[in-house]
């Protein structure tokens, strides 16, 4: 009798996991693709995010869908904040991103195990001044106090790179500027009321500020001669998944490339699907035109060429500014943190009117 409850006891709990199993998998398929085994690619989304729009559109365009179908694998989105990678990647809960390459260069030499697959995009990061207050270069910089989101932002390391090779020494107590931290959308409330000299933002919040304040552009990275040529953004992932599930690395860095390849040939239209897919807010058509403009502004072409050699030149500059330690090797941290995979195509471009893609 009691073997009869016990055997009676497990089949209950059986069908209770199953029940529990079956439902969670549905609702995971509504936000996003799940897998069986434990190296699933975690893709890190957030909302509201204008630069991101590689990401949304891999989604919306179903190029995640195509690139890991083609290798039998499925994926996750995982919808979390994108300040908190380090965290994130520590915890597993996500093993695949996007961020900005000056802001991960500190996390990675201090022990972030992630490693760049592709550079994303270039020129989202600019410096303003107010006009009439007599700063109207970078040199006029000296002895000034600049505003920015965190001090391990990428905006103050590229500043601080920029001016350390026109002679400006940059940290420590004598440095000859001095950084102060404000909130993102606060930093062109903060330079116009006199609160501080100069501000380093991103888009959008820089292309709305250029609009609606008297600034001084003092610095542009999408401009400038050495930062043009450089990713502010680049894809990445856990250096976990490169050794686990090498495939499916692969896999995220050609959907993700074939995203950036379509947003820089499609602004316009990526702008109206983020919208239409509930990525960006909206009120009116005219928010659409702002976001189209502000990619169209920015170079999505992807590289992996010029991601590293982004990496490598942050890292150089980074180690004489003092914010890198100069004992780290930077050829075998190079391989570490920028490796080759098989199978990532060097660029991508893609043919609006063919709606093909094109592997360089």
């Amino acid at each position: 009798m009691k073997k009869g409850r016990r055997v009676l006891a497990l089949a209950i709990s059986a069908l209770m996991v199953t029940g529990l199993v079956t439902g969670c998998d549905n609702n995971e398929k509504k936000e996003a693709k799940s897998s069986k085994n434990d190296n699933v690619v975690k893709i890190l989304n957030n909302k509201e995010s204008l630069c991101l729009a590689p990401v949304h559109i891999a989604i919306i365009n179903g190029y995640f869908d195509e690139e890991f179908k083609a290798i039998g694998q499925e994926y996750k989105v995982v919808t979390s904040n994108i300040d908190t990678i380090t965290e994130q990647i520590t915890s597993g809960e996500i093993n695949a991103g996007y961020g900005l390459t000056g802001t991960l260069m500190q996390p990675i030499s201090n022990g972030l195990e992630i490693a760049f697959v592709t550079g994303l995009h270039r020129g989202c990061t600019k410096f303003y001044s107010k006009k009439g207050t007599g700063i109207d270069s970078l040199e006029d910089l000296k002895g000034k106090t600049i505003g920015v989101a965190s001090l391990s932002d990428s905006a103050p390391i590229q500043l601080k790179r920029k001016l350390f090779n026109l002679g400006f020494k940059v940290n420590g107590s004598d440095a000859d500027i001095q950084f102060v931290t404000y909130a993102m959308t606060d930093l062109p409330t903060a330079l116009d009321n006199g609160a501080v000299d100069a501000i380093g933002i991103h888009d959008p919040v820089a292309y709305n500020a250029e609009k609606n304040y008297e600034f001084n552009k003092i610095l542009d990275s999408g401009e400038d001669e050495v930062f043009s040529q450089e990713y502010c953004c680049q894809a990445y992932v856990s250096q976990a998944l490169i050794a686990n599930n090498k495939e499916g690395a692969v896999a995220y860095a050609r959907a993700i490339q074939k995203a950036a390849a379509f947003v820089q040939a499609n602004p316009e239209e990526a702008a109206r699907l983020q919208v239409e897919n509930g990525y960006m807010p909206s009120e009116s058509n005219d928010d659409v035109v702002r976001y189209g403009d502000i990619l169209s502004l920015l170079n999505y072409e992807p590289s992996v060429t010029l991601g590293r050699e982004t990496f490598v030149a942050s890292f150089k500059d980074l180690q004489k500014t003092g914010d890198l330690d100069p004992n780290l090797n930077l050829d075998d941290f190079t391989k570490k943190v920028y490796p080759d995979l098989e199978g990532v195509p060097d660029s991508v471009v893609y043919d609006a009117d063919s709606k093909t893609f094109t592997e360089k």
